[in-house]
């Protein structure tokens, strides 16, 4: 029988009376992602603030919406949902400027470590904040799309997970990750963790490997890591973001193996970044042929609108879960500060021949 996979969900749905967004920060993330989502789903924009009020003013009037020109007039919009896309040493500057009982979304990683990630957590409930992260991967179509063929049971039980990348990742557009101690896992890899986390539950543990490479000075741009979770279950990353040979080779891949059947997800956004290539996921069921999900989009932008209606949802009551909260994204910090502690651990030792 037919995979009937055009039946799979791959959107968020909107929320039923948008609030105006407020977002904080005009970098390159929010003229590539940010904005376009929410034009796309006609989620209202009220105006765009940076400490860089000329960058404001060129990001705005590129996207038809307001420069702010300070601050505290940027908090004080009426009923507005506060979107912070700012890099993590931030937060913990902005969120107090925040109105007591305000909804706002926070760009990813949750601070720079855990303990920042636990200041964040602890200010956000004594300022009763309606808070998220913006692990955005979760809402990609493709991802949307995994999850519900898992909820319907057509992989069965997770056994095996797979993530593989080997590919050349343009640094250069990243100028404020120069001279951060924490790199791959803390702003790359962390999608991956947070995702498998959101399929699968808390791991045990973690056993991790991040290191730089030659060509880059950044603190490190390659991870390999397993995580623990029952006896049977196999989960891996293979991240490497230096592989500068040419595209033929490149991959940007996510396998799932389930005890009756598969999926594979390709990155197609990491291949060629920023341009990219479109997204694939394929499925298949013991006894049955891989079949290919058209899917509706792709993680750039559009998983960005499920952040944001998620969060709208939640806020309005129409959402019973908000998925990515700061109370449950703290776990994927914990997950990637175990990373870290684990690759500054020292390796078995191999004994020597007597």
């Amino acid at each position: 029988m037919a995979i009937e996979v055009e039946s799979l969900r791959q959107n968020w749905p909107r929320p039923g009376a948008p609030r105006p967004i407020v977002i904080i920060g005009a970098g390159g993330i929010v003229n590539d992602a940010h904005l376009p989502a929410y034009r796309l789903a006609n989620l209202p924009v009220a105006g765009l603030y940076d400490i860089d009020g000329g960058k404001a003013a060129a990001l705005a009037a590129k996207w038809n919406t307001q420069p702010i020109a300070m601050l505290d007039e940027a908090v004080a919009t009426e009923g507005a949902v506060f979107d912070l896309a700012l890099p993590p040493a931030a937060h913990l500057d902005v969120l107090p400027r925040l109105p007591e009982g305000a909804t706002v979304l926070l760009q990813k990683p949750m601070g720079r470590d855990l303990d920042e990630a636990t200041a964040i957590l602890e200010l956000c409930r004594e300022r009763e904040l309606t808070a998220s992260i913006n692990f955005q991967f979760r809402f990609s179509p493709m991802m949307l799309a995994v999850a519900d063929a898992l909820d319907r049971g057509w992989l069965g039980r997770l056994i095996d997970v797979e993530v593989h990348l080997n590919l050349m990742t343009p640094w250069h557009l990243f100028p404020f990750l120069q001279g951060m101690p924490r790199v791959e896992i803390a702003v790359h890899s962390i999608h991956y963790l947070d995702l498998i986390r959101g399929l699968m539950g808390n791991p045990r543990g973690v056993h991790a490997r991040t290191l730089g490479h030659p060509s880059t000075d950044l603190a490190q741009t390659r991870t390999s890591a397993l995580l623990d979770f029952e006896p049977d279950q196999r989960v891996t990353l293979s991240i490497n973001h230096n592989h500068d040979f040419g595209g033929e080779f490149q991959d940007a891949s996510f396998r799932f193996e389930g005890t009756e059947g598969a999926a594979l997800v390709k990155l197609g956004l990491l291949l060629n970044y920023p341009q990219g290539e479109p997204d694939e996921l394929w499925v298949t069921r013991k006894g049955e042929d891989w079949t290919q999900v058209p899917l509706s989009g792709g993680w750039f932008p559009h998983a960005f609108i499920g952040t944001m209606s998620n969060l709208q949802r939640f806020a309005a009551g129409e959402d019973r879960v908000l998925l990515t909260s700061v109370e449950d994204a703290w776990n994927t910090m914990a997950l990637a500060e175990a990373a870290f502690e684990s690759a500054a651990a020292p390796a078995t030792p191999v004994k020597a021949k007597p």
